[in-house]
């Protein structure tokens, strides 16, 4: 049987599509599938026994300076995530408020901003906050801030904190324009308080969009390196920067100990991203 002219058409379409999107699958299988399935097998070879096993998942929960990597790495990737998504929820409803010229200027210099990480905003961090920065040489005169170490703990909360910011904004930016303003002069109208309208009609219909804004956030700062690394130097124990050590082999080189801890670093991420499409149904399912 002949084919139409027509459907002719539509299988050329179809075939120069899928040629177009040869380079990106491409880049795609290299770089994302092949790392990822080398790093799944060689998880189990244990270079010590050579011989394969899970001797190297063994080893990682029985070590205590392991799990406090994960405990690490968990606790802070929560909370400057969740304290991220609360600032940049206010942001972005703010930025619906002001005129299209300066939002359109936020936007572009938010865009900017969430570029800014790495080695670039961890010196930054290291020249204002640092022992020796100027504005910590100011709160000190001022006599604001004691015992403040922008090496440690403190300082690594307020660079995730700083960089989970514009990225949270520009997640958010567009679901808070879908608010149409004429559903909280209808909520007014009917007696509700500015409250009660956020309570029960502008959270709920956001809420999908906050679960996953804080996934990608938490999935952001559970994968990042360079910025810790670069402030830290490598002394605080993170999961990424224990990957780092064991790859780079200053002391240890165990290849295949790192891939066991990416494993479970992607177990993990898996497990936030399960949980985020079931609250996501259920969101659905209550509205």
């Amino acid at each position: 049987m002949a084919q139409s002219p027509a459907s002719t058409t539509n299988v050329a379409t179809l075939g120069c599509r899928a040629l177009l999107l040869a380079p990106f699958a491409l880049m795609f299988i290299a770089f994302q599938i092949i790392p990822m399935i080398w790093v799944a097998i060689n998880a189990f070879y244990v270079e010590e026994d050579e011989a394969w096993g899970i001797g190297n998942f063994v080893e990682i929960f029985q070590d205590a300076f392991f799990m406090q990597s994960f405990g690490n790495s968990l606790w802070l990737s929560f909370w400057s995530a969740f304290l991220g998504l609360i600032i940049a929820s206010f942001a972005a409803a703010s930025l619906q408020k002001v005129p299209s010229r300066l939002c359109e200027w936020m936007v572009s210099f938010t865009n900017m901003t969430s570029n800014f990480s790495g080695v670039p905003l961890a010196f930054a961090f290291i020249i204002i906050l640092g022992f020796n920065g100027s504005i910590t040489l100011l709160l000190k005169q001022w006599g604001l801030i004691d015992g403040f170490n922008v090496y440690g703990i403190q300082g690594l909360f307020l660079i995730y904190v700083y960089f989970q910011i514009p990225l949270g904004i520009l997640l958010l930016f567009p679901a808070f324009g879908a608010l149409k303003p004429e559903w909280e002069e209808a909520a007014r109208t009917m007696g509700a308080s500015r409250l009660d309208y956020w309570r029960r009609v502008a959270v709920p219909v956001l809420l999908p969009a906050l679960l996953g804004t804080f996934t990608i956030l938490y999935a952001n700062a559970m994968g990042a390196y360079a910025s810790a690394y670069a402030l830290t130097v490598g002394n605080y124990n993170l999961v990424t920067i224990r990957i780092g050590q064991l790859v780079v082999g200053d002391i240890f080189f165990q290849p295949n100990l790192a891939a066991a801890l990416s494993c479970l670093l992607i177990l993990i991420l898996g497990f936030v991203t399960a949980t985020y499409r079931w609250l996501l149904r259920k969101s659905y399912h209550v509205a």
